[in-house]
């Protein structure tokens, strides 16, 4: 089967510029208290739900931060580049390569899923597949938080992260549709939170959902 041109995109991509962005969205992360305020919560509910492993994302360090909140956690990334980074930074925590369309979990097998800013280079009409994929992996009762730029318009990413060529799009989404993407795919939308950032010209969004305990 050909691999979709977004993923080839998605993974050349960060390859190039991993050990940079890595650098650069670390201090970011530090600084973003509303966004760190949602993992809190959402590790909160996966534990008073009975814990379970999670699946992460990115160059390790937000996998580490739910580690730190007393979370069985492991990252998946779909860039080797990446996956290296992380396991540099982070050497006593589990980081592996996979697509969220494919992952490795069996059904039911995690507690929870974060997705932080993991959608952005997805096409609008492939995530229906990821939503699917997320709702199979969750057990009973188990949450996912997602993190996204909000709005409606595909953008063109030519460079970024210290100057590097890029070349992929990035996807604004309306939070209105992922949620409607969530409630299809047979989860149950908890908390939409719409804020402004100073850095970007458009506002970001978390959701979080939650598989009902009797799936």
């Amino acid at each position: 089967m050909t691999e979709p041109s977004h993923l080839r995109e998605t993974r050349t991509s960060y390859d190039t510029v991993a050990v940079d962005y890595a650098e650069i969205v670390r201090p970011a992360f530090e600084s973003d208290l509303l966004g760190r305020a949602m993992l809190g919560a959402f590790a909160e509910l996966v534990r008073s739900a009975g814990g379970g492993p999670v699946v992460g994302c990115g160059p390790g360090h937000v996998t580490a931060h739910l580690c730190s909140l007393g979370l069985t956690a492991f990252g998946v990334d779909l860039s080797p580049g990446m996956i290296e980074v992380a396991r540099r930074d982070h050497p006593g925590l589990r980081f592996d390569i996979g697509t969220m369309t494919a992952l490795e979990p069996a059904d039911g097998e995690l507690g929870g899923v974060v997705a932080w800013y993991s959608i952005i280079h997805t096409p609008p009409d492939a995530l229906p597949a990821v939503f699917a994929e997320f709702h199979r992996v969750l057990a009973p009762g188990g949450h996912l938080l997602l993190g996204f730029h909000t709005g409606d318009e595909r953008r063109r990413k030519n460079s970024g992260y210290g100057g590097h060529e890029m070349s992929l799009d990035v996807y604004l989404l309306p939070p209105d549709r992922i949620a409607e993407l969530a409630t299809c795919a047979g989860l149950v939308v908890h908390v939409r939170l719409i804020r402004q950032s100073e850095n970007t010209r458009s506002p970001h969004a978390c959701l979080l959902v939650r598989k009902p305990a009797n799936s």
